[in-house]
């Protein structure tokens, strides 16, 4: 007797919300179209999630546990600086990448006129990511007995604003441009010049 698992209803409708994200770039998701696209009623969507804003806080749980996870790990596991800042960027990056549908939620590209703690969230999400590359900055004073030449703070954040470039112009790009390219080029350029 074989066992077929039941597909879980919840990641299909999320799963299809962030396919759709991709492929209409720059269109507004109506749970109308989204619901058509799987097949069920808006009803039936309404009973896996109260609103559209709760399935798009579904993607930015996901995004969270996803990269934030792989940070934290980054973080105990290596102990030199310049690789956990590159280490930590290259996560980012690599997830945008692989999640082109999520991107524009993270961009706020497809947040335009839904609830504001969709982009509270967004926001703390990133200021998680650069708190743990400043964490990081700031241990190296400690670690490795080396002062940078900017602040820690002011460092951390401008490899945010380098990450926010790369997301941002993936988007406009309409996912062409990926993030990841040059990066190995450009991290040497800013390890270097920078850190």
């Amino acid at each position: 007797m074989t066992t077929s698992k039941k597909p879980n209803r919840k990641e299909q409708i999320l799963g299809t919300l962030a396919a759709m994200l991709e492929t209409s770039p720059g269109q507004r998701i109506t749970t109308k179209n989204l619901a058509a696209e799987l097949g069920v009623s808006e009803a039936a969507l309404y009973r896996h999630f109260p609103s559209k804003a709760r399935m798009f806080e579904g993607l930015i749980e996901f995004t969270e546990e996803a990269v934030l996870s792989r940070i934290n790990q980054v973080m105990e596991v290596e102990k030199d600086t310049l690789i956990r800042c590159e280490m930590m960027l290259r996560v980012v990056l690599t997830f945008v990448e692989r999640n082109p549908g999520i991107t524009r939620i993270l961009t706020g590209d497809a947040l335009m006129g839904e609830h504001d703690r969709l982009r509270s969230r967004v926001q703390n999400l990133f200021a998680k990511i650069e708190s743990n590359l400043k964490q990081a900055l700031r241990e190296r004073r400690l670690r490795e007995n080396v002062q940078s030449r900017l602040d820690e703070a002011v460092l951390a954040n401008l490899l945010m604003a380098y990450a926010d470039g790369k997301i941002a112009q993936f988007v406009r790009s309409e996912f062409k441009q990926t993030p990841t390219t040059e990066f190995d080029a450009q991290w040497q350029t800013i390890a270097h010049q920078l850190l």
